[in-house]
Order: structure tokens, then sequence, then C-alpha cells
């Protein structure tokens, strides 16, 4: 056993806690669906070591999973799905399984490039000595069924944070809640949302890597839990045509040890009219100049393109402003008795097609050149974009990439993400979503709509 041993010996303890025989080795592919291949109880402890094999060209597969003819990804070579020990959760919706997240490596041991765990581990050592703050903010669609062609029946249709929403949902939501908190995972908010059978839940922010593992879990044991009472639950951007957009908005902010201080919240800065310091704005600089090309990888469906559309506060225009729903860039206003530790920044163009461990790497990349390079992300805009002329927004820059074929396009010609992303990567990712589009295009709408809507 290697020095993680305690790890994997206090896996083992709950494993047998929990009476499992089943464990889940997982991970999330390139288009953001959850995957992974399970080990028996009595033979976890070797392969905790070893991990089990996988074929390289699964991480090649589009949303049709058929894997793309790019140079590595063919019938020939394998890697190995090696488990992080302190990502275990006994799923409970699942009786007798467990879980954990793993990281994509090389026959010897060491990282592959097509590996999105091991991508966001390398934005936070690129951020050296910041500490990387985060949380994701999904919203869901609850329906009492699984949908079926031209059919998406969802629970209620209840107001925006209406009392009866809260009680036609209760049920499940305190099961999903104590579910949650059960695994060591803390909710902190809940809401119905705008849309018909709308619903967010809000996990406390933590760790980047943290952050994103549980986002994982968020899903996995939501979906698996409405599975369960009969339902079902989709995270698609767009599960139905007239649907309000389901988003899945990206809070961060960075933070650094400071000797007799602690740990100090680096984008707050009380003497700003935004509560925001120079690192911030420039977070936000780079965040906004690379934007056009993130949403590739943020928005990273078609259905996400049916989503982020101006008026739906959705994050739509390439802006910032303080408590702008549709600006990309939201700067929340700070919470009275505790204003530099909750001052943050709120990526809206963000759904639950990405893949979290990309995404959040990738606004991690794209913040540090912009505090690498002091980019000036210029004025808020303290107005609603909507209400300006076209030629008013274009002159400011507003527009951004509309469809996710635009997107694809956008991310090609940023180099600067391109080089982060790395050569195999940025072969790899940009031949999944082309492959995407086509197959969309030849589904025609209705198809187009449940694929997303049972996908997600």
């Amino acid at each position: 056993m290697p020095e993680s041993d305690d790890r994997y010996r206090q896996v083992l303890r709950m494993i047998d806690a929990h009476d499992i025989e089943l464990i889940r080795f997982l991970w999330v592919d390139h288009n953001g669906i959850v995957r992974g291949k399970a080990v028996t109880r009595r033979f976890l402890e070797s392969r905790m070591e070893s991990g089990i094999g996988l074929a390289r060209s699964r991480q090649a597969a589009n949303l049709m999973d058929i894997g793309q003819p790019v140079p590595g990804f063919n019938a020939v070579g394998e890697v190995r799905l090696v488990p992080d020990p302190s990502t275990f959760v006994a799923l409970p919706h699942a009786p007798g399984s467990g879980a954990m997240l793993c990281d994509l490596v090389q026959l010897d041991g060491t990282s592959w490039d097509a590996c999105p765990r091991t991508f966001l581990k390398s934005a936070l050592a690129a951020a050296g000595d910041l500490d990387v703050v985060a949380s994701f903010e999904p919203e869901f669609t609850l329906c009492d069924a699984r949908p079926g062609p031209g059919s998406l029946s969802v629970l209620d249709d209840s107001l925006c944070f209406d009392n009866t929403g809260f009680d036609a949902a209760n049920d499940y939501v305190v099961q999903l809640t104590r579910a949650l908190q059960g695994q060591g995972i803390d909710v902190e908010l809940y809401h119905p949302e705008f849309g018909a059978g709308q619903h967010e839940m809000t996990l406390r922010h933590g760790p980047a890597l943290r952050a994103a593992d549980l986002s994982v879990w968020q899903k996995v044991i939501t979906r698996g839990l409405a599975s369960a009472r009969g339902m079902w639950a989709t995270f698609a951007p767009t599960p139905g045509p007239g649907f309000r957009g389901n988003g899945n908005h990206l809070h961060l902010s960075m933070w650094k040890d400071r000797p007799g201080l602690g740990p100090v919240n680096m984008f707050a800065d009380d003497a700003d009219d935004l509560g925001l310091s120079e690192t911030a704005y420039h977070f936000v600089g780079g965040v906004l100049r690379h934007l056009p090309g993130l949403l590739a990888l943020t928005c990273a469906s078609v259905n996400s393109y049916e989503r982020l559309q101006p008026g739906m506060w959705s994050g739509a225009h390439a802006c910032y402003g303080q408590d702008n729903r549709e600006a990309a860039v939201r700067v929340p206003s700070r919470l009275r008795g505790s204003t530099a530790a909750s001052t943050n920044i709120e990526l809206k163009a963000c759904d639950s097609t990405a893949n979290p461990y990309l995404a959040l790497g990738a606004v991690i990349y794209a913040g540090m050149d912009g505090i690498t390079n002091r980019i000036d992300p210029g004025p808020q805009l303290a107005e609603d974009p909507n209400g300006l002329s076209d030629a008013e927004r274009d002159a400011l820059g507003l527009g951004l990439p509309r469809s996710l074929e635009e997107a694809v396009e956008a991310l090609r010609r940023d180099d600067y993400l391109m080089d982060v992303l790395g050569p195999l990567r940025g072969q790899l990712y940009p031949a999944i979503k082309r492959a995407d589009v086509e197959a969309v295009k030849e589904m025609g709408p209705e198809l187009a709509f449940l694929t997303y809507a049972t996908r997600y």
C-alpha cells in the first residue's frame, strides 16, 4: 500500500460499515457525462493501487457515444482509472454500492493529458500561492416521470420562490438534503426557481478541486434519488422548448495566507466601490478577454445556446457588473457581517453540460492571464444591456458566440486557451464538440431536446 495507507484503510472501513459490495470508479468525460467501472469489495484493495483499465478511446466519445477519429484514440491503447480515496461516498440511492472519483493515468502511473481532473490540478498549480475557493450553483428540472418524445411532465408549475413549489417537492428535497449531508456534503441553500419544475440547491463553497468533485456528487445523487422515487431530474440547460434555462453558475475567489492574519481573500478591498481588489479586477479582465473561447468549455453543448440568450438572465453579454444578472460575470453584493469573506465573482455563462474540471480549470487559467498581464476589464456595466441599442452594445463589445459551433471556433482562435489545454486535448476536445454539432443537426428539435433531457 502507498503512503496514503490511512486513507485507503478508512475507505475499507466505510465500505464494511455500509455493507457495500460494488464500488464504482467514476470519471467525467469531455461531454460532462459521468462514466465508470466497478470492482467488488473482495478485490478493491488491490485495484485502489493498480486502478482499472480503460480504453483510451473512451475519452474521444461524443454525445452519441461514437469515438472520434483523433490520432492516438483508436482500438489500440489503454489508461488506468485510479481513484482518489478522499472522494469516497456510499451512494444513498443505490444500497450496496459506493463510488470514488478517479484520475485517468498512463500505464506507468504518470498523468495523462486527456484527464479533466488533472487539468484542474494543473490550473491550481498555475495559481501559485493563491488558493482558489469555489462553488457551483446548479439548477435542475424535476419531472414526475422520465421524459419521452415530445413529453416533459414537470413536478410543479409554481412561481419563482413560490411556497407551493417548496411543498410540491418537499419530500424529495428533504431526502436529497439529508442524503448529501450524510456524505459530508454541506448543503447551504435551496429554493424553487423561475421555470416550471425548476429547482436550485447550493452547496457550501470550498477548495476548488473539492468544489468540482462535489458538483459531480450533487448531480449523481440528485438524479439517482429522483430515479429511485420514480421521478426524473434533468440538469439539461434547456430540457424542452420554451423552458427556462438551467444554469450552473460558478462562484470563485482567491485567498492567500498572510503572516499573523491567516487566510485573506485577495479579491476583497473595502476601499473599492464594488468591494473588489486590483487582483479581482484583473482576474475579471482575463475572463472577459477569453470568454468567447471559454464558452466552448463552460457552455459546452448545442443545447447550452438555447439558454444562453439575452433576457434569460443567463449571462449572455460579455461584461461585468454588480448584481447584473444579464452580465456574463456578476459581482455579487457582499454579505453584511462578512463583507471581505463573502467577496467573490460569479460566472453566469456556465451550465451542467460542462465538465466541471475543465470549466473551472479554464476559468482559473483565464483569470490568471488577467492577473499576470494586468488586464483591465474597463468599467462595470451598471444597467441592463438589453436596454441598450444594438450599436451601443456593439461599441461596448458585448457580443458573444450564439452557438456551440461559434464558441468552438473562438476557442480554436484563442492561442492562450489552446496552449493551456495542451496539444492532445486541444485537438481532441474541438473534434468531439464538432461531432456533437453535426449529430444534433441530424436529429431534429424534438429528439435533440429529449437527448439532452435524458443525458443530463
